[in-house]
């Protein structure tokens, strides 16, 4: 622009000197309305110049006000971005309440004050002030009320690393009102109810986390049968509830054996015990499931000496087996084979010490009679138990008079 008025100007003066230095400067003749206007070339040329530079003064003085604004604000976003700069070089430092107090004080002038807010209560929480961040949370609220979500999330993220779940769950709640689908309210949620142990309300999130893929399939699953262990094995569940479960778990899932174990368990809970023992069999021919085969084991059927002719058919497969030895053993004592169980038991503790098969031992030294291997047997699996590492018992005694023919 300054080029452009230096230019003019030596037009206008080169207009001048042609006006007395030429002896024909030109003629020019403006009508108008009956009015007729003389004057020279060079005197016309001056005349729109000093028009065009009215018109700019003009211009000028009009956005004056604007002009000035802008370079106001300028200068107020240089002291903002200087005082930011001054903030974040204290909290590099460690100088947590510097760097708070200059954070907050560049919010006045900033154009984004909320997020000044946010950091502010991000920084009062690292100095344990929770009352203060608090303060600085419902300021950012004031100032952008469009950004709510963006605020409730903060304020969730700082009650949850501050320990207070009740107090995130509240805060994602009233976003998730607004915005029922929001991924990251979401998670974080279902992340506070799995951690509570709140499984019916994780087993409500998991659709829509399914829905949104915030999260990794297989993070999902490990999610859906966490809760739904959990949820099949809780006390009180009926039947209609077993069955709303299970269609509302994924297909896919259907077939997880850890849940096929809780469903037959509540089952059997539930008195169906003998679709249990045929649904058990079915599952068994596809593959091989020990606590499956503890599970048949426990049963209360009618017909047990056709519960203990399967166990002993799949020993005939798997004789080296300790859960299915020590699943065999305890029908036997249930139906009062005392030398077989006494075998079975025996043997399984043989391949694998445990404290379950130590206590089933020693109640059965104990039935028929013999008390000292019996507390052999209960001192051995609390050992066990606590982590030591005994002996397998050789149990040489022999039963009382009378109880060696009972179990052959």
């Amino acid at each position: 622009m300054k080029l452009g008025l230096l230019v003019l100007l030596v037009l206008a003066a080169g207009s001048v000197a042609a006006h007395f230095l030429l002896q024909d400067n030109g003629y020019v003749l403006i009508q108008f309305r009956g009015y007729a206007v003389e004057m020279s070339v060079p005197v016309l040329a001056f005349m729109v110049l000093i028009v065009y530079i009215a018109l700019r003064l003009a211009a000028r003085i009009w956005r004056a006000p604007r002009d000035l604004g802008e370079a106001a604000g300028r200068a107020r976003d240089r002291r903002t971005g200087k005082r930011v700069n001054k903030g974040l070089t204290a909290l590099a430092d460690g100088k947590l309440a510097r760097g708070e107090r200059l954070l907050t004080r560049a919010a006045n002038s900033s154009q984004a004050p909320a997020l000044h807010y946010l950091a502010a209560a991000r920084i009062a929480q690292m100095q344990g002030d929770n009352a203060r961040r608090d303060s600085w949370l419902e300021l950012a609220s004031q100032q952008d009320r469009e950004g709510n979500e963006a605020i409730l999330l903060t304020r969730a993220e700082l009650e949850l690393s501050g320990g207070d779940r009740d107090a995130a769950a509240r805060s994602l709640q009233e976003l998730l009102q607004t915005r029922p689908r929001h991924p990251e309210a979401l998670r974080m949620l279902a992340t506070i109810r799995r951690d509570t142990g709140d499984w019916t309300g994780l087993a409500e999130l998991l659709p829509a986390l399914r829905k949104l893929r915030s999260l990794s399939p297989a993070l999902l699953d490990e999610w859906t049968v966490e809760a739904w262990q959990h949820l099949l094995a809780a006390e009180g569940l009926d039947w209609a509830g077993l069955d709303r479960l299970w269609q509302a778990l994924p297909r896919h899932l259907r077939k997880d054996p850890g849940l096929v174990r809780c469903r037959l368990q509540a089952l059997a809970r539930l008195g169906a015990s003998a679709d249990v023992e045929v649904e058990i069999r079915r599952v068994l021919k596809s593959g091989w499931d020990p606590e499956l085969a503890s599970l048949y084991a426990d049963l209360e059927l009618t017909d047990s000496s056709r519960q203990l002719s399967h166990l002993e058919q799949w020993l005939r497969k798997r004789p080296d087996d300790p859960d299915l030895l020590l699943a065999t053993g305890r029908v036997c004592v249930r139906r009062e084979l005392w030398g077989k169980a006494r075998s079975y038991v025996e043997s399984s503790l043989a391949i694998r010490p445990d404290p379950a098969a130590y206590n089933v031992l020693g109640q059965l030294m104990l039935e028929i009679g013999e008390t000292g291997p019996a507390t052999d047997a209960f001192r051995q699996g609390l050992t066990l138990s606590h982590g030591g590492a005994p002996d397998v018992p050789q149990l040489k005694a022999d039963p009382p008079a009378g109880t060696t023919g009972a179990g052959s």
